[in-house]
């Protein structure tokens, strides 16, 4: 069996900004009237923006002009940038992607942040420029449309079902269940073991550092050297 691509989603998964984005959306939210515990914000994150506002207008019963939208997702946009500074790489996340690299383990990031609050996250990373990094600008749907996913995929030139997606969400999950790639969650990003699990984790480690442990068990063999860690 050959060793599987790795399709990695950012926030929540190698980096430690989930909270970041539930203070920024929150801010944002307050901006237009609606007021909601930071609990019911979480749930939603890893949606695309315009999704997660359309599931939080739903649950609150109101209704946004395309104009208080807009409004809405560029305070986000412009809360989250200055939060940015305080977020860091997720444990092991850095080593992580190191010893993929190492192994000649292919990989790529699909987040459904777009490319502009993606890039101090990347460059905290050391994410290399030959790397591809799909963003929520470049494709029609973000999460939990599988696009993102795909199209990461079709980046590395590998199938789909060549490749193993780690993400932190239950819309992470969900969008690699129909995209038919295998799942690997995450913890890292507060949802529990048995949501993800539900939502079609194969294999669920705490962060990072503990999927590098165990990348084994993922489909990526050691070297004598210890390559893959």
């Amino acid at each position: 069996m050959s060793t599987p691509a790795f399709l990695f989603d950012l926030d929540g998964t190698l980096v430690d900004s989930v909270y970041q984005h539930v203070l920024a959306w929150r801010d944002a939210l307050e901006g237009a009237g609606i007021e909601l515990s930071v609990w019911r914000i979480h749930r939603r994150i890893g949606m695309s923006g315009g999704l997660f506002l359309d599931a939080l207008l739903r649950e609150t019963g109101r209704t946004m002009t395309a104009d208080e939208t807009a409004r809405v997702l560029r305070i986000h946009k412009e809360a989250f940038a200055r939060q940015v500074v305080q977020v860091r790489p997720l444990p092991g996340a850095r080593e992580l992607l190191a010893a993929l690299t190492t192994a000649g383990v292919p990989w790529a990031i699909a987040t459904s942040g777009r490319l502009e609050s993606a890039r101090p996250m990347l460059a905290m990373l050391g994410v290399p420029d030959k790397v591809p990094v799909i963003t929520r600008d470049q494709v029609a749907h973000a999460k939990p449309d599988p696009d993102l996913f795909l199209a990461a995929a079709e980046r590395l030139d590998v199938a789909i079902d060549d490749a193993v997606v780690v993400g932190d969400s239950v819309w992470d999950l969900l969008a690699a269940r129909r995209a038919r790639a295998l799942a690997v969650g995450l913890l890292s990003g507060g949802y529990g073991q048995e949501e993800l699990e539900r939502a079609g984790a194969y294999r669920v480690y705490q962060d990072p550092a503990d999927l590098l442990r165990h990348v084994d068990e993922v489909g990526v063999r050691r070297g004598s050297s210890g390559d893959a860690g």
